[in-house]
């Protein structure tokens, strides 16, 4: 429930300001309460953080009157809307070349076409785009001329998710903040791509054919400004080498992934969303801390192959052990460690912080044990 809240209130800031109100209200009268409502507030800030610019196209319009008539051709293949004049339209009309761009466009939408090059010419005067949607077409790596795409020093949107990219396209301009390659047949990574993108923030490379070997050891330099890296649904099967230290948000699910190298995290010392469900995740390939790591909030490690609860950080709050081989839970061993002296007014808010705790789909029988509620005092959910 309170993450169907979070992410409704990305919507706008009317909501997260009620949230704020409500935040007041609540903390004298339950403290666990304030506490979730805190990791929302939290969440909410992380997942704004990496999409606030995605939404904020509508109000960025410069003003027309700074405009002359000719600006306001439109290319006759497409739709320009006389209440959004720095959109183009061209999506869902069978186009095989992008038309000429006007030079006011900002934001343009070209998916579900049957466009299979990206020439420099019809970007010569579209000096002014933010956003390029160029998703379900049939985009080759040999169809973008070389300069095309990083001759657009001011754009911060590119997607070209279900394309017939290869490798992932170089060179790019350095403004951009979100690289959207999903379901491409991406297995190549050329060296110093992303060398000159500190500006990114998002890059989704999920359901694509990458293997162990498209990364060396400086593939992510130069992203210093990362935070959700998406590599999901590819064919690796080890942990990616030398991720941005920003990185906050990483997505691995679907993969081949054996184990995880000791002080892995070490690296990413901010990451706090750490996705592994459905891989070979076993207990002898994780490190010997297992996720004792103080940063990670929500760890999701569904259908791998552990057949023992792996140690965690009393900084979590939700834990995704379901479809594994887990026959028992050792409270022992799992209770993170706390701090002897405690604060007399609150004991609640400096113990364990988990909160979600999934294991159906296990060996493990009920009833739960009474030790791990004791141990886990702000627990809201168990499911086994």
């Amino acid at each position: 429930m309170f993450f169907d809240l979070a992410i409704s209130l990305v919507q706008g800031p009317k909501s997260l300001g009620n949230l704020i109100q409500m935040f007041g209200s609540f903390r004298s009268k339950n403290t666990i309460m304030a506490t979730t409502i805190c990791f929302i507030l939290w969440v909410v800030f992380v997942t704004d953080t990496v999409w606030t610019r995605s939404v904020r196209q509508v109000y960025e319009a410069s003003d027309p009157e700074d405009w002359t008539m000719h600006d306001f051709d439109c290319p006759r293949e497409c739709f320009c809307p006389p209440s959004f004049p720095t959109a183009l339209y061209c999506e869902n009309r069978g186009l095989k070349e992008i038309p000429a761009i006007p030079s006011r466009i900002w934001y343009l939408y070209l998916e579900n076409n049957l466009i299979e090059t990206i020439p420099e010419k019809p970007f010569e005067n579209a000096t002014q785009l933010r956003w390029i949607n160029l998703n379900k077409n049939k985009i080759t790596n040999y169809g973008i001329e070389k300069g095309a795409l990083s001759q657009l020093k001011k754009l911060l949107f590119l997607f070209l998710e279900d394309n017939e990219l290869e490798e992932v396209p170089s060179p790019l301009p350095r403004s951009l903040e979100q690289l959207q390659l999903a379901r491409n047949k991406v297995s190549r990574i050329p060296q110093g791509t992303f060398s000159n993108l500190e500006n990114l923030t998002l890059l989704d490379l999920q359901h694509n054919k990458l293997l162990d070997n498209a990364f060396q050891r400086d593939t992510f330099k130069g992203l210093k400004n990362l935070m959700q890296l998406n590599m999901a649904k590819n064919a690796l099967r080890n942990m990616p080498p030398r991720l941005p230290a920003n990185t906050m948000q990483l997505f691995l699910d679907n993969n081949s992934i054996e184990g995880i190298p000791e002080n892995y995290f070490n690296v990413i010392p901010k990451v706090a969303f750490l996705r592994l469900n459905h891989n070979k995740l076993s207990d002898a390939g994780l490190p010997s801390s297992g996720f004792n790591v103080s940063s990670i909030l929500d760890l999701q490690l569904s259908h791998n192959q552990l057949t023992k609860v792996p140690k965690i950080s009393a900084h979590l709050q939700h834990l995704h052990l379901d479809h594994n081989k887990i026959r028992n839970v050792n409270v022992s061993v799992i209770c993170p460690s706390t701090p002897t002296t405690l604060p007399v007014e609150d004991s609640f808010s400096y113990g364990p912080h988990l909160r979600y705790l999934r294991l159906d789909g296990n060996e493990i029988k009920p009833p739960i044990p009474m030790d791990l509620m004791t141990c886990f005092r702000l627990l809201q959910a168990v499911i086994i």
